[in-house]
């Protein structure tokens, strides 16, 4: 498959205890986002350069219910806020998605403000390996990554963990050497140089 990394996800409770985890974690303060119609989420953002970016998500309260699970098992979510997904683009999502492992999504066109894109949505909210696989997307435009200001931090290394990490890391093919597939119990770890040094999030 022809993807490279997007960006990252922690999901939360709330989009309050969320941001306090992050910033204490990383020492910055997490730029603004937006909301999810079709989810009833909304998010909180990052740069992390001209090329990545993370995200912070959580269920709007102030939306209304959604007649279908939501993306990144936010239904289910409970517990302090931790590192959950992880997003990878693609020129061409219908392709990515024929050779992806079966529960990866079909095609849904999302818009926030003028972001426009398409991403491969679980029918169950459950990505593939619990949820080692990641989100794929295709943006038809700009990407929030080339719009938010650098904060200076840049995401070194991507743990993956699975038993079968070795059939994610073959499905995907990808050669970005940050990401790490490790067999072990299902996890993801971030690690990031910033201005205050290296910090991890899990």
């Amino acid at each position: 498959m022809d993807l490279e990394l997007d960006h990252i996800v922690v999901s939360a409770a709330t989009l309050e205890e969320g941001a306090a985890h992050v910033e204490a974690a990383l020492g910055l303060p997490l730029g603004g986002g937006g909301k999810h119609a079709y989810m009833s989420t909304h998010n909180r953002l990052l740069g992390l350069g001209p090329t990545d970016y993370f995200e912070l998500i959580a269920i709007d309260p102030d939306a209304p219910p959604v007649p279908r699970p939501r993306w990144f098992r936010l239904d289910e979510f409970t517990g302090p806020p931790r590192l959950t997904n992880w997003v990878c683009r693609t020129p061409d999502l219908a392709r990515a998605l024929a050779a992806a492992p079966k529960g990866t999504g079909a095609i849904v066109d999302l818009e926030r403000g003028d972001f426009r894109w398409r991403m491969g949505v679980p029918a169950d909210g459950r990505l593939p390996y619990d949820d080692g696989f990641p989100g794929l997307i295709e943006w038809r435009g700009p990407r929030p990554s080339e719009r938010l200001p650098d904060s200076g931090a840049r995401l070194t290394r991507l743990e993956v963990a699975h038993p079968k990490a070795g059939a994610i890391r073959a499905a995907l093919g990808l050669m970005d050497p940050r990401i790490i597939f490790v067999e072990g119990p299902p996890a993801r770890r971030a690690t990031f140089a910033t201005p205050h040094g290296q910090r991890v999030l899990e």
